[in-house]
């Protein structure tokens, strides 16, 4: 019977935590999931858990886990240590695991939501959408209403709570705000619901094709862009890439390709590409509608997981769990059934935010396993068998994947969490959420040590049915995270699986106890506290198909898998198996056959006829040895197969997804195989001996029935199988064999066998076919490449080339047949035998040692010659060396001269080459003879060393052998030995004289001994070694004898040190003779001291003896007895002194009483005393007083017990009851005076205090059944009765009195105003009820309570009345009265948290209103005030409008808006306003002819840089928009308040009055007359209105309005300052009129407006004239000097101000120098007399002298100067002056007068030309030149006569 046998049944019903907070043995479940089953293994079945786990997988696989609890014996260490230990932890955010949002992109649903408005709606999304003052993130509603299962179930099982906090996490929620939030959804999204639902429907439904698909569906191209949608025939639209082979202008993000665009699927936002089948999990056909890829659906922002956290040592993790448990359930003991409620209460997300650590997933090879191991190091604390016990024991987590049985026992590399331990460190609420192990393996997870995990597991025939409901209940989050149950990051409460029929079942995993998880079977869990596990895989035999599963499950997804599964079923098999291994094994790999085989004869059908096998494994019996690559589509790991084309060199595909790798025609495409269908049918076959014979016969069947059907294919427009293919090429391979060797004709053979290879077994022959051709390929070839070797060879006798090895040779041609027929092999074989023949000879010279050195050397030069290498050419080598080595070694030996240089090994090494190498040499009998010595010596010495030997039979030796030139080991030994000895004897001679005088015997001793033990390690016999004992001993005992004279020794000592003198003969010695002295001493004071003892005598007695004691010199046996005894009675009297004094001022002065345990301790002490003392008589007397006050102490205290105990009923009982607790509570008090009195510390005086203190409580809590207590009295009894003795708190009276001081407080708490809401009306109810129960009555505060109700209640009423008004009738104070009533007198309840609620909003509105609004402080509702303040300035502003448009006065005004009746006045002459006359500053005399100050301000046309700012007042200006806002807002509120209602008002006056600003404004921009009297008169309106408004609270308006009249304003003074610059005297100037255009322009004015063409045209004129004279300024001279005056005397005409360009013409009709000229850039000179200027070059001079006259002013100088040129001369010839050309403009022509003469305008072009004479006719042309030149010096002062100059001719 199996020790499991029973599994007990009370560990599968309800259970719970006891209330220390442990757990109970049996637990096993939660209070709602049926417990798993747990199994108690005995010794014998616990030995193979394999066998035990297959055992009770009938019973434990239908609920998924169990639980399995060892023997008793099974006790591992931990082996970690605890300090040390550090590891990495994970931060788990708990309230996240299920309630959170899924991480969806807001822009995505963004896009698609306007994309349905735009579409469905013809509308636009709101920017905004707000919900409580923020912002409504729409993506987040939708995905929350999505998770209850859409808007009709949410309403319909009023979720909208749960839907709250997914959109507010934290927020508080209330009836109003979940009314809101549906009826935003309702509003926002309820239409997109509907039209998402559909498109799923569609979706699901949609039979749409792909491309590759029928032809009915073949779709039409609509080419747009590189993105295109497409049109099947039947109007469905879907999205593709460009079809041009060349153009790939997408790429897939999976595999990286830009082919099979046809099925490539684009996101509608981010455009990247995915092909349909590339997709995790893979798409049949191309969606409706917009597809976004995951990247686009999830948000990074939102997205989740456990984020990395710190490291950690254990004591450190231990304080975060010890905190994380405190701040949830206090210090109080908790029970695990509160701990699973809180968690799951954390879960859904109802607990608030929970964030923990968890140390998971620990590598146990980086961070060390919980279990031993041989590779660690063993503890000290641990026994080595234990040690090695649990090292070897199955149960190890670390030996369990790798045991005999289990299928992982051949996986090669170390899978950490599958292979390798998992360490996992928790704390409480540490998760591990749903999943199913890695290819669904079994688990095993073993508690080490702390609290306790929770499990929770769902079976795996279940698991289709519990993932359905994981999607149905997370749709938002499976939408985005398809794969979102391979994350491990979801947690889903189990009661939600059960309500959907799914069974759940727990696990309660106590430290020692194991859990295994079966395949397939989601589990998750917690943990309960700190706590340590540690996990790993395993896979039994009937895991097999499941790993089929899981491998499957991996395929579908896209993941990469951790190990291949047809790589370990191959390797397994390979393997020793068992019939149970078998059975499964055997299933698993008919079907991966079966698959192989059907794929395989599809590839070849569609023309893959190309196939190569794979490279075989280096390690071929292990899983894993080498990485095998992965097909790009579905990432599975290619171990059988798998299709490569040339053009993607390094990718893959599986078999599956052939058609997927490229688009290269089929043939080009190879199938790659790791074994054959015949080889894995070879493994069925093999496993199928294990199996019994029905299951083989049945596995044979299945096979053979797959056999009935032949492969075949299409080719040539006939159908041909593949046998028969393989037949016709059987037989050609065949006639290729027998012709000669061909090699294009065996290459092509061989690759045609390539469509065979793969196949079964039917295919045998053509393997072996082809394994012939192949092998005569390679011989044919071998034989080739050999022959043109040994050719070449030959003739070239190149050292550097590689002669081809005899081995080889005999390899290629040893064979019984040739391979296939190659004419050079005949060749080949020739060279073969003439390196036979040499081999023969050198064999024979080796082992014959009749030849000679010579005859070696001749064998060798015919093995150099030799084109074929042969390996016994080396041992010929190495013989001809060695005998050369060996004769200069021998030669060397003998030569030598000097002693011990040859070693003797040397020698005999010689003489066994000698004998090796069989070859006669003169050296050898010279090598024997020195032999023939050495062994003489060393027979000599051995002979010596036998026996004891003897010094002067070494001397002899020695002497003999002393030049001998060999080494001999014995006799260098020798040589040593007598060398110590002498060196020896030497020493003991130096040490022994005079030893017996010297006084350092320490010394003395430390030397003989020294000097004894190196004579006892001599080997040659001495005579000197006992003398020196002697003297050893003799010094030593002198050491001593000088030892008893420095310090007090033993009187045993003493004695036995003179008879050890007496024995050396040395007692007579001085140091001896002092030492009997002392020791007759020593014997006197030892008889004294025993008769001391004996008597018992007085404390003096025993002082004065040992005081004798201290000049004896040596210590006496009865020294400590006396000692002890003196010390013992002085200790007794030091601690019974606080007894003998109690009356002293000593004890007066003590904090402290004395212990009575202490005194009787003392006075038993007192008995043992050897010193007599009157002390201990007077402790006997105190110690009898103390013990008759316990007596009356305990009297007492059972008196005190008996009122304890006593029930109080009724107030009859009370009122007898406190008289009597107080006459004992007196007596009580005065026993513990007399306590006191004593001084003395009894047990009993606590037990007193206690009782006094109770009984005390106990009065003052009676108290409070007739007086009215406060609280904090109330609370402070309630603390005291908390310090209570334990023993004291368990008594009748304490608990009824606790249990009343416990309603008081509750109902102080509940009376409490502040505290009120927290309670509700049932609450209080209860309290009345349990005050029924209580043993005390307390009928004031029962009153106080029943009051409270009545208050409740009729405030309820109150509530319900004014809700059943109108809204109308509603009032703000009612509602703020009903406020503050329900603070004070209601309790929680819907109607307090909906008045709060309502009140919360208008106060809300109001504050949004005053933010707005800013009115000035007042001191009762400053915002009412302004309110009524702003209406009323609207209205007075609107009636100024008004009666200023009918042309109607005002009785106000116009600058302080006051009346004006009876008052002094002024009247503006332009508008007919009338003003104060203080307001407008003015007397009466200035009355006639005045103007306001906004006509003024109108008719300027200076405009404030601020616009209109000249209206700010210091008050803010309202926006329309903002008070529009608030009265939408107010329509939220279900009363109308004063301020609603005037706020109403105000913003349709508003309006209005906007529309008539509106209305001005507009006209003033229209208008484009000259008159400007009609503009200036509705600007003065609107100016009037606008500041009315900013004087009395601040202008409302809009950024619009504000913006078109300042605008308006602009363009007026615009308009202004245009018509003054027209109509005024003075010229504008082209600058002026250009910088007002612009201004215009700036301002938009039309280009039809009067003023804009007037000074459009002026500008035109203006700038026309002036480019001209800008060209006529720069010409150089080009214009006469007539035209030049006539354009001057023009611009002055000009309506417009051209100085600059006129200054530019009149600078340039000025002429300078003889030549006439304008200034130009040349150098000049200026004439010192005339002030003239000449040119350098004109009057011939190269540099400026320091005076110069021009010869104009000099006429007479007749010196050599340069003549002028001639074409001047020409010029001025005959008497008649041509006229110059008009100058250059020059910018400053004259200097002035007190500048130096000689200054320079410009540089010097040539300083080395001379000074030249100048003739008569120069002279005559400077006298002619010169009186014009004064003509035009005078032309400065005819300028205000005339505008042109003459020049005057003077003949």
């Amino acid at each position: 019977m199996m020790g499991r046998g029973r599994t007990r049944k009370v560990e599968k019903g309800v259970l719970g935590g006891n209330l220390n907070g442990g757990l109970s043995g049996g637990c096993g479940g939660s209070l709602s999931v049926p417990s798993g089953p747990v199994f108690y293994p005995t010794e014998e079945e616990f030995k193979d858990p394999l066998e035990f786990i297959y055992k009770i997988r009938p019973e434990a696989e239908p609920y998924g886990i169990c639980r399995i609890v060892p023997p008793a014996s099974w006790k591992p260490p931990f082996v970690l240590d605890m300090d040390s230990f550090r590891f990495p932890t994970k931060s788990q955010a708990i309230h996240q695991l299920q309630a959170r949002c899924a991480p969806c992109d807001p822009k995505t649903f963004r896009l698609e939501y306007n994309l349905f408005l735009e579409d469905h709606c013809g509308k636009k999304a709101k920017k905004r959408v707000v919900f409580e003052g923020e912002d409504l993130d729409l993506c987040k509603l939708f995905n929350a209403v999505k998770r209850f299962g859409g808007y009709d179930n949410v309403v319909k099982e009023k979720k909208w709570a749960e839907v709250f906090r997914f959109v507010r996490p934290g927020g508080k929620i209330s009836e109003c705000s979940k009314h809101v939030l549906s009826q935003l959804y309702r509003e926002h999204l309820f239409d997109y619901e509907e039209y998402y639902c559909r498109l799923n429907k569609v979706k699901k439904k949609s039979c749409k094709r792909s491309v590759t698909s029928s032809k009915k569906c073949e779709p039409e191209v609509e080419v747009s862009s590189g993105k295109r949608r497409r049109k099947n025939k039947e109007g469905e639209r879907i999205e593709v890439l460009k079809v041009e082979k060349q153009e790939l202008d997408q790429i897939c993000e999976q595999c990286s390709s830009g082919l099979h665009g046809e099925v490539m699927l684009l996101c509608d936002r981010c455009n990247k590409g995915w092909h349909i089948y590339c997709l995790s999990p893979p798409l049949k056909r191309i969606p409706p509608g917009n597809w976004y890829c995951l990247e686009c659906l999830n948000s990074e922002k939102d997205s989740f997981g456990f984020v990395p956290g710190k490291q950690f040592t254990l004591e450190a993790f231990r304080r975060v769990a010890d905190r994380v448990k405190k701040k949830w359930f206090g210090s109080a003991p908790t029970s695990w059934v509160q701990l699973e409620k809180k968690f799951w209460e954390i879960v859904e997300g109802s607990a608030g935010e929970v964030e923990v650590m968890y140390g998971s997933d620990l590598d146990t090879s980086v961070y060390g396993s919980g279990f031993p191991r041989q590779i660690d190091q063993r503890s000290e604390s641990i026994e080595p068998d234990v040690w090695n016990e649990y090292c070897a024991s199955p149960w190890n987590l670390n030996n369990l994947p790798r045991l005999q049985g289990s299928m992982l026992r051949t996986v090669h590399q170390n899978i950490a969490g599958v292979m390798v331990p998992w360490l996992y460190v928790g704390m409480p609420f540490s998760s591990f959420c749903w999943h199913f192990e890695d290819h669904c393996f079994y688990s095993m997870n073993y508690h080490h040590w702390g609290e306790p995990k929770c499990w929770y597991s769902v079976p795996g025939n279940e698991a289709d049915a519990f993932e359905k409901v994981m999607r149905n209940s997370l749709p938002d989050l499976f939408e985005t995270q398809p794969d979102l149950l391979f994350q491990l990051v979801t947690m889903l409460n189990p009661k939600v699986l059960q309500e959907k029929g799914v069974p759940v079942y727990s696990i309660i995993q106590e430290p020692g106890n194991f859990v295994i998880t079966f395949p397939r079977s989601y589990h998750g869990g917690f943990n309960l506290g700190l706590n340590c596990a540690e996990a790993v895989n395993f896979a039994p035999a009937d895991w097999l198909p499941h790993g089929g599963f899981g491998a499957e499950l991996y395929r579908n997804y896209h993941k990469v898998p951790v190990l291949s599964h047809e790589e370990l079923l191959c390797v397994v098999a390979k393997s020793e198996l068992d019939s149970r291994t078998s059975t499964y094994l055997n299933k698993e790999l008919l079907r991966i056959y079966s698959n192989e085989k059907t794929w395989r004869e599809r590839l070849w059908k569609n023309g893959i006829i190309r196939s190569s096998p794979m490279t075989p494994r280096v390690k071929p019996d292990y899983v894993g040895t080498e990485e095998d690559p992965t097909c790009v589509i579905c990432q599975q790991l290619l171990y059988l197969s798998a299709v490569s084309c040339n053009c993607r060199p390094s990718t893959y595909v599986c078999l599956e997804h052939w058609e997927n790798l490229c688009e290269c025609k089929r043939n080009k495409l190879r199938l790659l195989y790791r074994h054959s269908l015949a080889e894995l049918s070879g493994l069925l076959v093999s496993v199928h001996k294990y199996n019994a014979v029905e299951a083989a016969g049945e596995s044979r069947k299945d096979m053979c029935s797959e056999k009935v059907v032949a492969l075949a294919k299409k080719v040539k427009g006939h159908h041909v199988t593949h046998l028969q293919l393989a037949e016709e090429w059987i037989l050609k391979s065949c006639k290729i064999l027998e012709l000669p060797y061909s090699k294009h004709a065996y290459a092509s053979a061989i690759e045609e066998a390539e469509q065979f290879l793969w196949a079964g077994s039917e295919m045998d022959l053509v393997r072996e076919i082809e394994n012939n051709l192949i092998q005569a390929k390679n011989w044919a070839k071998a034989v080739k490449d050999c022959f043109s070797k040994v050719k070449s060879w030959s003739n070239s006798r190149n050292c550097k080339t590689e002669r081809v090895q005899m081995d080889r040779i005999n390899e290629l041609l040893n064979l019984k047949t040739a391979p296939c027929n190659e004419p050079s092999h005949l060749q080949l074989k020739e060279y073969q035998e003439d390196a036979n023949i040499l081999i023969q000879e050198i064999n024979t010279s080796l082992s014959s040692s009749e030849y000679s050195v010579s005859d070696l050397e001749i064998l060798y030069s015919k093995v150099v010659d030799l084109p074929i290498y042969i390996k016994e050419s080396e041992k010929l080598k190495l013989k001809l060396s060695a005998v050369k080595v060996w004769v200069d070694d021998v030669r060397n030996c003998i030569s030598l001269k000097a002693p011990s240089l040859v070693e003797e090994d040397m020698l005999y090494k010689l003489e066994l080459e000698m004998l090796d190498l069989h070859i006669q040499l003169p050296e050898v009998d010279l090598l024997a003879n020195l032999i023939r010595q050495v062994k003489s010596c060393r027979s000599r010495c051995n002979e010596i060393l036998k026996d004891p030997i003897c010094l002067k039979e070494v001397k002899l030796l020695l002497n003999e052998w002393e030049a001998f030139t060999v080494n001999i080991p014995e006799l260098k030994l020798l040589k040593k030995y007598y060398g110590d000895t002498i060196s020896w004897i030497s020493c003991v001679d130096l040490i022994l004289m005079n030893v017996h005088e010297r006084e350092d015997q320490e010394n003395v001793v430390d030397e003989l001994t020294s000097i004894k033990s190196d004579g006892l390690l001599l080997q040659i016999q001495v005579d000197e070694l006992p003398r020196v004992e002697l003297e050893l001993d003799k010094a030593q005992c002198r050491v001593k004898a000088y030892t008893v004279l420095r310090s007090q020794m033993s009187m045993d000592f003493v004695q036995q040190l003179i008879l050890e003198a007496a024995k050396l003969q040395i007692e007579k010695e001085k140091v001896f003779a002092d030492i009997s002295q002392r020791h007759v001493a020593a014997v006197d004071w030892e008889d004294k001291a025993k008769q001391v003892l004996a008597t018992r005598a007085c404390l003096s007695s025993f002082e004065d003896i040992l005081r004798a004691s201290e000049h004896i010199g040596i210590i006496p046996p009865s020294l400590l007895d006396v000692k002890l005894a003196v010390s013992t009675a002085k200790d007794w009297l030091i601690k019974a002194k606080p007894f003998l004094f109690q009356d002293s001022a000593i004890m007066s002065t003590s904090n402290s009483c004395l212990q009575v345990d202490v005194l009787k301790e003392l006075v038993l002490e007192s008995k043992d005393l050897k010193v007599h003392l009157e002390e201990c008589s007077l402790l006997e007397n105190i110690l009898k007083k103390g013990m008759e006050w316990e007596q009356d102490a305990s009297c007492l205290l059972q008196n005190a017990e008996q009122l304890r105990n006593i029930n109080i009923i009724g107030e009859g009982s009370t009122s007898c009851l406190v008289p009597n607790l107080e006459r004992q509570v007196l007596l009580i008090e005065a026993a513990m005076e007399a306590g006191i009195s004593l001084g003395l510390e009894f047990n009993m005086t606590l037990k007193l205090q206690d009782a006094c203190s109770m009984l005390k409580w106990c009065i003052k809590a009676l108290s409070f059944s007739t007086s009215i207590p406060s609280h904090e009295e109330v609370e402070m009894m309630l603390d005291a009765s908390s310090n209570l003795p334990v023993v004291f708190i368990s008594c009748a009276l304490s608990t009824a009195l606790t249990d009343g001081l416990s309603w008081l407080k509750k109902s102080f708490e509940v009376l409490d105003p502040n505290s009120r809401r927290q309670f509700e009306i049932s609450n209080v109810e209860e309290l009345l009820a349990l005050s029924k129960r209580l043993c005390i009555s307390f009928p004031t505060f029962i009153g106080r309570l029943q009051n409270a109700i009545e208050n409740h209640n009729l405030w309820i009423d109150q509530v319900h009345l004014f809700y059943g008004l109108s809204c109308e009738d509603r009032s703000w104070n009612m509602l703020l009265q009903l406020k503050e009533d329900g603070i004070s007198n209601a309790f929680s309840c819907g109607e307090l948290e909906k008045v709060l609620y309502e009140a919360e909003k208008v106060e809300k509105w109001n504050q949004r209103c005053a933010d707005i609004i800013k009115p000035l402080p007042a001191e009762e509702n400053p915002l009412l005030r302004a309110l009524i303040d702003l209406k009323n300035s609207i209205e007075r502003s609107f009636e100024v409008y008004s009666n200023s448009k009918l042309g109607e006065s005002t009785n106000l005004c116009m600058c302080c808006f006051s009346s004006i009746d009876d008052c002094a006045r002024l009247t503006c002459s332009i508008c007919k306003d009338s003003f104060h006359l203080q307001c407008a500053e003015r007397s009466l005399e200035d009355t006639v002819l005045s103007f306001c100050r906004y006509c003024n301000f109108i008719n300027s046309s200076k405009l404030p840089r601020s616009g209109s700012g000249f209206l700010r007042t210091g008050r803010k200006h309202l926006t329309l928009d903002k008070l529009t806002f608030l009265i939408s807002e107010s329509s939220d509120l279900f009363l109308w308040t004063d301020e609603r209602r005037i706020l109403s008002q105000i913003v349709e006056k508003a309006l209005a009055c906007n529309a008539s600003l509106t209305k001005l404004v507009n006209f003033s921009l229209a208008y484009v007359s000259q008159d400007l009297n009609v503009v200036t008169q509705k600007m003065c309106i609107a100016l009037k209105f606008l500041f009315l408004q900013a004087m009395d609270v601040g202008r409302i308006g809009d950024d619009e309005g504000n913006r078109l009249f300042e605008l308006a304003l602009g363009r007026h003074s615009w308009k202004i300052k245009a018509k003054k610059l027209l109509g005024s005297g003075e010229k504008p100037t082209l600058q002026q009129i250009q910088h007002h255009l612009k201004e215009g322009l700036a301002m938009n004015t039309p280009p039809e407006d009067y003023f804009a063409q007037k000074l459009t045209v002026l500008r035109n004129t203006g700038l026309q004239w002036a480019d001209t004279a800008k060209k006529v300024s720069g010409d150089g001279g080009v214009l006469g000097l007539d035209r030049v005056f006539e354009l001057i005397s023009e611009g002055e005409s000009l309506p417009v101000s051209c100085a600059k360009e006129i200054k530019l013409l009149r600078d340039r009709s000025m002429l300078y120098c003889i030549c006439r000229r304008p200034y130009d850039q040349k150098a000049m000179i200026a004439c010192d007399k005339c002030d003239e200027w000449y040119h350098f070059d004109c009057i011939k001079i190269s540099s400026a002298p320091k005076v110069y006259i021009c010869p104009a002013c000099n006429p007479g100088f007749e010196e050599n100067t340069s003549a002028p040129a001639r074409a001047t001369h020409e010029r001025f010839s005959g008497n008649k002056l041509e006229e110059p050309q008009t100058p250059l403009r020059r910018s400053e022509l004259r200097r002035n007068s007190q500048k130096p003469k000689s200054s320079i305008l410009a540089g010097v072009n040539d300083m080395n030309d001379c000074l030249r004479n100048i003739s008569s006719t120069g002279s005559l042309l400077w006298r002619n030149k010169k009186p014009f030149k004064r003509a035009a010096r005078k032309r400065s002062q005819l300028d205000c006569l005339s505008p042109f100059y003459y020049v005057r001719d003077k003949s």
